[in-house]
């Protein structure tokens, strides 16, 4: 038996986020994960995050998404609630488990960094437009989204297509592209996540993954040149900063550059 969820449409809160979390295992010291010894639990997600960090700055916000009915799906719901984020909406299932992920604790940007992802068939990877809250997902003024989720599933995907298309009413999207190869099955993933891209309002993209993606090579500008439709379209730029473009009607020139913080 799978279950669906609450299907009580939530009070309206400031921002939404939907995506997968996942409990993540951080080493307790450096090393293989052949060679690690014992783990320390946390929590990993994009969109969770983001949700986090705005209910800590003080906003109202609502995680939506899918979770097991397993020990690791509650610490999920707790931690993430314990943000002070509404988790009312997320979903238990008692048919696919909570997904969980393993790391090194080396250097992310060196070739020994290893993750080890199990969320193949996870709870959260079978979200679809039956199994979600969709009045829940469209009760905040901001909907927050990423290219993760895209990546997960076939459901998933037509979930990000139906919540992305033009309608009235529709809450302002924000996307955060988040490419990541190794979780598209296919080479359709850089098409994908333009076309989502294009749909939304507020658009987050890295100008090394623009690149990786979508072979935009020349800054920002040529980010922008790709991507006239955002009303805001933020550029990031690792440690030189971020290039921000906004315009009512999309496709206007440079509004701000912000550069990475000293020190």
């Amino acid at each position: 038996m799978t279950l669906t969820g609450p299907r009580n449409a939530p009070d309206d809160v400031d921002v939404v986020a939907l995506g997968e979390s996942m409990v993540t295992f951080l080493p307790t010291r450096p090393g293989r994960l052949a060679d690690v010894p014992s783990f320390e639990r946390g929590i990993g997600g994009a969109e969770s995050n983001v949700a986090c960090a705005l209910a800590a700055a003080g906003h109202s916000v609502r995680w939506v998404s899918r979770v097991g009915a397993d020990g690791f799906g509650d610490h999920l719901v707790e931690a993430i609630g314990g943000y002070g984020v509404d988790v009312s909406a997320v979903g238990r299932d008692t048919a696919r488990p909570t997904g969980v992920y393993f790391r090194t604790a080396g250097d992310r940007g060196t070739d020994a960094h290893e993750v080890a992802y199990y969320r193949s068939g996870s709870a959260a990877s079978v979200m679809s437009v039956e199994n979600v809250d969709l009045d829940a997902v469209r009760s905040g003024r901001v909907l927050h989204l990423s290219g993760i989720t895209a990546a997960l599933s076939e459901g998933c995907l037509e979930l990000l297509r139906e919540l992305t298309a033009p309608h009235e009413g529709r809450p302002l999207v924000s996307f955060d592209v988040n490419y990541r190869p190794g979780l598209w099955r296919g080479a359709d993933g850089p098409a994908v996540l333009l076309e989502l891209a294009r749909r939304a309002d507020l658009v987050f993209v890295g100008e090394d993954e623009a690149e990786e993606a979508w072979g935009i090579t020349g800054g920002p500008p040529a980010v922008r040149a790709a991507l006239p439709e955002p009303g805001v379209l933020v550029v990031k730029q690792g440690a030189v900063g971020a290039t921000a473009f906004v315009s009512s009607a999309g496709g206007g020139g440079l509004v701000a550059q912000f550069p990475a913080p000293l020190g």
